[in-house]
C-alpha cells in the first residue's frame, strides 16, 4: 500500500459534516464563551515544580466542545501539522466519550498529552478556527480539549494502544527521541516495521525531557507516551550514540534497511561579546539540561549548579521563559529576561509570557548585552547592556534592533543564561561525509520526502529546520514515516 497526503487526508473524511450557515444560525453554539483553564496561583506555583495549567474538568470540556461548529471545511486541521481530526474529536467530548475522542488523537498524533500542554495552538490549529478567521472570536480551545483528553484517558487506566499491521521484518533505526523520532517511530510500528530508537542520553524523550521544565510538562506524562510506543513494539536503546557507539555501517550490518534523523538542535550559541567565558555564563540547553535531567538543582547531587539570585536571562524565546522561571524557582530575587526587541516581537507564546509576569519575571526590552564583568575568583558579577530601538523589518519579518548611541549602563548579576538560538546537532553530518548539507549545518533533504543525499536516510526536526516547535517536528516525523514506508516497499518489490 502506498501512503500519499491524499491518503492521509482521507482517514479524516467525515460523513457528518453539516452546512455551515445552518449553524451560523445556532445563537446557542456560537454566542458560547471560550473556557479558561485553571492555573495555580502564581505566589504557590514558584515555590515547587508543580504543573502550573490544572486542566478542565469533564463539565468544562464538554461546554466548551459545544462551540465548535461542524465546519463543511474544517480549516483547523490544515493548521496542525500532523492533521489530526479535530472536530471528530471534539464531537466525541461533546457527547461525553472521551476515551473515543482519545482514540482519534491517536490516529495520527503519538504524543496528545504533550502537545495539549506545549503546542502554539494560538499560531496553528486555533488560529485557523472559523471564529477566529470569519467571526474575530475566541477561537474553540483546542489545545484544552486534546490536553484533557489524553490525561482523561491516562487517568481511567484505560490507556488503548493503537493498532499496529502485522510485522513485516523490516527494521528500521530511529537516531534521536524527541518528539520527531517518536512520531516517526509511532507510524512506522502501525505499518509493520522492527523499529529500534537510539538515544544518546540516559532518558528517553529528547527535548520533552531536558530542554521543558516539569511546570509545564511534567515528566510522568511523557513517559506514559513513551510506554504506549513500547507496547506498540518500538524498542529503545539509551546510552548509545549512533556516529560513535557505532556507526551507520555497523548499523546497516545488524540489518537495519531504514534510518531517520531526528538527533535535534542542541549545539548552543552564544554572542561573541567580551567576557562570555566567565564562571556563572551558560547555555539555555545546559541550564536546562542539567536541571531537568540531572537533578543538578540539587546541591547533595555529583554535579550541582549554582543558580544565583540576581539572574539574567538573554533571549525571549520560550526557552528563554522556561529557563528564566526555572531560576525564580531555583530562588532568584531578581530574575530577567534581557531582549533586544519589544514584547511585541517577542516570540515566546503569549501564555508563557503571562505566566512570567505574574511570577515576578521582570522584563527588560530594547536591551542587549555587550559586555560581561568577574569577581577575583572570575565569577560574573556586571553586564553592561545597550538600549536598543526598532529600525526597519530584517529577514524575519520582525522590526530590526538597532543600537542607541551613549545609552550604555551596567546591571549586576551572578548568574546568566544565553538563550538566543541552537544550532544543528553535527554528529551525523560529521560522520557521513556523503550527507549533503547546508552551510548552517542542517541536514538538505527532499521537501516533500524528507529524504537526504543518502537514499535509505531520511531526517526531521530541528536537525533539518534549524530549529522548531514540537509539533512541526512531529509532523516531520509523520510524513518522513509515510515516505520511507514507500520508498522501502518500492525497494522490496522492485
Amino acid at each position: 500500500m502506498t501512503v500519499t497526503k491524499e491518503f492521509l487526508k482521507a482517514e479524516r473524511e467525515q460523513s457528518w459534516r453539516v452546512d455551515i450557515r445552518a449553524l451560523m444560525k445556532n445563537k446557542e453554539r456560537t454566542g458560547l464563551t471560550r473556557v479558561h483553564m485553571g492555573e495555580v496561583a502564581a505566589d504557590e506555583r514558584v515555590k515547587s515544580n508543580i504543573e502550573v495549567n490544572s486542566g478542565l474538568t469533564k463539565e468544562e470540556a464538554m461546554a466548551e466542545a459545544q462551540r465548535c461548529l461542524d465546519c463543511p471545511d474544517p480549516t483547523c486541521i490544515s493548521g496542525c501539522p500532523v492533521e489530526i481530526n479535530i472536530p471528530k474529536f471534539i464531537k466525541y467530548i461533546e457527547k461525553g466519550e472521551v476515551l473515543e475522542a482519545a482514540s482519534v488523537l491517536k490516529e495520527t498524533s503519538a504524543l496528545p498529552a504533550v502537545c495539549g500542554r506545549v503546542c502554539p495552538q494560538e499560531k496553528q490549529c486555533e488560529a485557523k478556527c472559523f471564529y477566529w478567521l470569519k467571526m474575530k472570536k475566541e477561537p474553540v480551545a483546542i489545545g484544552h480539549l486534546e490536553r484533557f483528553a489524553a490525561d482523561f484517558e491516562r487517568e481511567s487506566g484505560q490507556m488503548a494502544v493503537p493498532k499496529v499491521a502485522e510485522g513485516n521484518g523490516i527494521k528500521v533505526a530511529v537516531i534521536g527521541s524527541g518528539p520527531a523520532g517518536l512520531t516517526f517511530a509511532g507510524d512506522m510500528a502501525k505499518l509493520g516495521y522492527d523499529v529500534t530508537v537510539f538515544e544518546a542520553l540516559h532518558e528517553i524523550g529528547g527535548v520533552l525531557k531536558y530542554g521543558i521544565p516539569e511546570f509545564r510538562l511534567p515528566n510522568s506524562i511523557v513517559d506514559v507516551e513513551i510506554e504506549v510506543l513500547r507496547k506498540m513494539g518500538v524498542k529503545f536503546e539509551m546510552n548509545f550514540i549512533v556516529g560513535r557507539t557505532a556507526s551507520i555501517d555497523d548499523l546497516k550490518e545488524e540489518g537495519f534497511q531504514g534510518f531517520f534523523t531526528g538527533s535535534g538542535a542542541g549545539l548552543p550559541r552564544f554572542m561573541n561579546i567580551p567576557g562570555e567565558n566567565y564562571i556563572g555564563i551558560l547555555s539555555s540547553n545546559e541550564y536546562l539540561t542539567r536541571i531537568n535531567l540531572m537533578d543538578a538543582a540539587n546541591p547533595l547531587t555529583d554535579t550541582p549548579i549554582v543558580s544565583g539570585k540576581s539572574v539574567a536571562v538573554i533571549g525571549g524565546g520560550n526557552t528563554a521563559m522556561d529557563s528564566v522561571r526555572t531560576a525564580k524557582r531555583l530562588g532568584a530575587d531578581r530574575a530577567m529576561i534581557i531582549y533586544r526587541r519589544s514584547m511585541e516581537e517577542m516570540p515566546a507564546r503569549v501564555e508563557e509570557i503571562k505566566h512570567a509576569e505574574e511570577e515576578g519575571i521582570e522584563f527588560m526590552t530594547l536591551t542587549n548585552p555587550i559586555e560581561y564583568y568577574a569577581d577575583e575568583t572570575g565569577r560574573v558579577n556586571r553586564m553592561k547592556v545597550q538600549k536598543m530601538e526598532l529600525g526597519e523589518p530584517d529577514s524575519s519579518g520582525r522590526r530590526r534592533p538597532v543600537p542607541m548611541e551613549g545609552s550604555e549602563y551596567m546591571i549586576d548579576v551572578d548568574t546568566v543564561v544565553v538563550s538566543v538560538g541552537v544550532s544543528p546537532n553535527p554528529l551525523i553530518p560529521s560522520s557521513l561525509p556523503q550527507l549533503e548539507t547546508t552551510k548552517w549545518g542542517t541536514i538538505v533533504v527532499d521537501e516533500e520526502k524528507l529524504q537526504s543525499s543518502i537514499p535509505e536516510m531520511f531526517a526531521g526536526g530541528d536537525i533539518v529546520r534549524g530549529g522548531a516547535t514540537v509539533i512541526l517536528a512531529m509532523g516531520d516525523g509523520r510524513n518522513a514515516a509515510a515516505s520511507m514506508h514507500n520508498y522501502l516497499q518500492e525497494k522490496l518489490n522492485a
